[in-house]
């Protein structure tokens, strides 16, 4: 018999060993060996998603979170604007302000020393040195200040401003935006001064004195000598532009106690 076409092996079977594991079985390991990546891929993807999240909410907040102004900021200024009686200057109604005018102690006459010669005007004495070299300057300079006012007791203000207020048929309020209430002037602290100048009297205590050579030399000088016009054109306070008003801040006390005027509202008067 002729043998040549017998193999020994079943006419199905491969000669690779490998073909004889099931389909099923091979790809077994395979499943296996992906399974434990999908946990892990969700973990990595929540990590990521939960860092987005967190930098955008951060983004919008800076953006709709109010920023600090400077009006919000405290300022170093803000610490003189509490007078020696301890009120507060923030608000009118702490200061006893009436009329927009603050209320002032009246200097002691052991304090003041005459500018004038016949003694009749009169200042504290820190301001009134000060007011009596400025004035030497000026002369140097071929400029007269002349003092027309300084120290002013309550009981003159309160001639002042009543007897006045009702002989020009004003309204305390009308009054008020010219000449400050009793109690309420700073010409009773005895650092303030009403300046004319010598070379034109008609000017005196008039809008005009700023036309003069008195108003420019004191606007280019006087902070040397530690004055300060009290009330320049849309003050704080709502007083009448004073061009001829100047007080002394040369001095801590001084400047404690006017300082304050900066921080107040401005004040309308009504007929």
């Amino acid at each position: 018999m002729n043998k040549a076409g017998f193999s020994g092996k079943p006419p199905n079977s491969s000669g690779d060993s490998g073909d004889d594991i099931p389909v099923a079985l091979r790809d077994t390991p395979d499943v296996a060996s992906k399974t434990p990546l999908q946990p892990l891929v969700l973990l990595i993807g929540g990590v990521v998603g939960f860092i987005l999240l967190a930098v955008v909410s951060g983004f919008f907040f800076s953006l709709t979170t109010p920023k600090k102004t400077a009006d919000s900021q405290s300022s170093p200024a803000n610490s003189l604007s509490t007078p020696p009686n301890g009120n507060s200057a923030g608000n009118p109604q702490d200061n006893n302000a009436v009329l927009g005018h603050l209320a002032y102690p009246e200097a002691p006459e052991s304090e003041l020393a005459p500018i004038t010669a016949d003694r009749r005007i009169r200042m504290r004495k820190a301001s009134a040195e000060k007011f009596r070299a400025m004035t030497q300057a000026a002369r140097s300079a071929g400029v007269i200040l002349v003092p027309i006012s300084g120290f002013r007791a309550v009981k003159e203000q309160e001639q002042l401003f009543f007897e006045v207020g009702a002989q020009r048929n004003q309204t305390p309020a009308q009054r008020a935006a010219l000449s400050a209430p009793p109690g309420h002037s700073e010409h009773h602290t005895g650092y303030a001064v009403d300046i004319g100048d010598g070379s034109a009297p008609a000017t005196n205590l008039q809008a005009d004195f700023d036309k003069t050579k008195a108003f420019g030399w004191l606007q280019a000088n006087a902070a040397r000598f530690g004055f300060e016009m009290s009330f320049p054109k849309d003050n704080v306070q709502g007083v009448s532009y004073e061009p001829w008003h100047w007080r002394f801040v040369g001095d801590r006390q001084s400047l404690e106690m006017f300082y304050k005027a900066r921080n107040l509202k401005p004040a309308k008067a009504s007929p």
